[in-house]
């Protein structure tokens, strides 16, 4: 049975226009003068530089409602052209001038690390098919120097890509040769062999064959710092362990790493706030990167002057000024969008800069005050998700370095005073307490808890753990030394 009536419903869905402005927000400051780039290659309407056309009052306070009468069109200029003194869109921030510098990063380029390899295996005589094999293990090594598949799994490809049938037994024999290669330890399967092909080519001392032993027939109590285990099974004192174990902390766990020339790509941070301090007060600057000088083309401006002016006005006319006023339109709304990032950005950082205070004029970590999204969003009268575009992919430069934005966010929890702290302080706290703990004896997560609570952090063993985790600081056992 059909029925027919009357629902009330209340949804809220972002423009287009919005949509666009939130991305321009989350863009760091390189991607955003790509963005621009590309908006002065798609729109002739816009220009850059200081030029200020005098053209842009008269036709606002004269012709919009002449416009509206002449094309159907929702286009109004006076929302398009400021008749304010200075038009809104005039951005300038206040620490940009033509003479800065626009400095570009140059990128080294030289051989890739597979390259490297490759250039080495020439000067080896193979047979057979021996020398396709040793290429084909070449291009299995990873970045940090490894060859982490299976020789069963290795025969298996080389059958099916490169249609080469051998054993096992072949393709260990020519791994023997790709692990000869430099850096030391490159073409290993695992850690364990990559320090035994280490240790096998230094020179040959006390220390050396016990660190090579401990490592072949013990590698297991030796990860997991059993030093009591390692000293009763070689019979030696600790001091003779101790220079193996130099031995072997000397060595690298990830040869390929070592390869100076290996292309990867290098992500260069521009900072897009910079806080300095003068006079004990703390500045804020936003990247003058990020504010270009952007005005309407006189061209397409003078053309709708023309359009204005004309006494008969033909279809092609009307058409061709409706393309210009949706130009103008799109320019219109992009300069206004970079302005309200300018300004979403700058009351952003400058919120979280007046909250963080004590850490910015100090630098101390301990200063950083409990910290949230919302407490943000609130002060600034804006949506926590806008807050949210801003720290993930904002960096601000302070005295003490340059930093994520984000990395100034922390949950709070409460002492026994009965004061909100940041729970950045309490790592910091703990961080401090296992750097000046006794190797020998380090702590356990129970004890930090116990001299956490002695300290006014009443905190729970389970939160040491995830805290110590999150600083990626291991288990007591791991961290002692002997």
């Amino acid at each position: 049975m059909l029925k027919q009536g009357l629902n009330l419903k209340l949804s809220q869905k972002l423009s287009p226009q919005q949509i666009q402005l939130m991305k321009l927000i989350q863009l760091p400051t390189m991607a955003f003068e790509q963005r621009v780039k590309q908006e002065y290659e798609e729109n002739p309407a816009l220009d850059a530089g200081k030029e200020k056309d005098e053209f842009e009052d008269e036709f606002s306070n004269e012709t919009a409602e002449e416009e509206r009468d002449i094309i159907e069109t929702d286009f109004d200029v006076d929302d398009y052209l400021s008749d304010d003194e200075v038009p809104s869109y005039k951005l300038k921030a206040n620490n940009y001038s033509a003479d800065d510098e626009d400095k570009q990063v140059p990128y080294a380029s030289g051989t890739s690390f597979s390259q490297f390899l490759k250039t080495q295996l020439q000067t080896f005589s193979f047979r057979e098919d021996q020398e396709e094999i040793a290429f084909f293990l070449v291009g299995s090594v990873d970045d940090s120097g490894y060859i982490r598949r299976s020789l069963i799994d290795i025969v298996d490809d080389l059958a099916f890509t490169q249609n080469i049938y051998t054993d096992e037994e072949t393709v260990e024999k020519v791994l023997k040769i790709v692990q000869s290669l430099d850096p030391a330890g490159v073409g290993a399967r695992d850690l364990r062999e990559s320090l035994l092909i280490q240790l096998h080519r230094k020179n040959k001392t006390e220390s050396v064959d016990l660190a090579y032993r401990i490592v072949d027939e013990t590698f297991d109590k030796f990860s997991k710092k059993h030093y009591e285990k390692l000293i009763q099974k070689f019979s030696i004192s600790e001091k003779k362990l101790k220079k193996a174990i130099e031995e072997i902390e000397h060595l690298n766990p990830k040869p390929g790493a070592s390869f100076s020339g290996n292309s990867r790509t290098v992500e260069h941070v521009i900072p897009d706030f910079a806080i300095h301090i003068k006079d004990g007060e703390l500045e804020l600057t936003l990247n003058g990167r990020n504010a270009p000088e952007m005005h309407i083309s006189r061209d397409y401006s003078n053309m709708l002057k023309g359009y204005k002016e004309s006494i008969k006005k033909t279809k092609e006319q009307k058409e061709t000024v409706f393309f210009i006023k949706q130009k103008l339109d799109s320019a219109k709304w992009f300069i206004d969008a970079i302005k309200q990032r300018q300004d979403t950005l700058y009351s952003t950082m400058y919120s979280i800069m007046i909250h963080q205070k004590d850490y910015f004029l100090s630098g101390d970590e301990r200063s950083l005050k409990p910290m949230i999204l919302k407490d943000i969003a609130e002060k600034i009268n804006m949506d926590i998700s806008t807050i949210s575009r801003v720290a993930n992919s904002k960096y601000v430069e302070t005295p003490y370095g340059t930093f994520l934005i984000k990395s100034f966010f922390s949950e709070s929890m409460t002492n026994e005073e009965g004061e909100e702290v940041s729970t950045r302080e309490i790592k910091k706290i703990l961080e401090m307490t296992i750097d000046a703990e006794d190797k020998k004896k380090p702590h356990t997560d129970a004890k930090l808890a116990q001299i956490l609570k002695e300290k006014g952090y009443p905190i729970a063993r389970r939160t040491i753990a995830k805290y110590r985790e999150q600083l990626d600081l291991p288990v007591a056992r791991l961290r002692k030394e002997i």
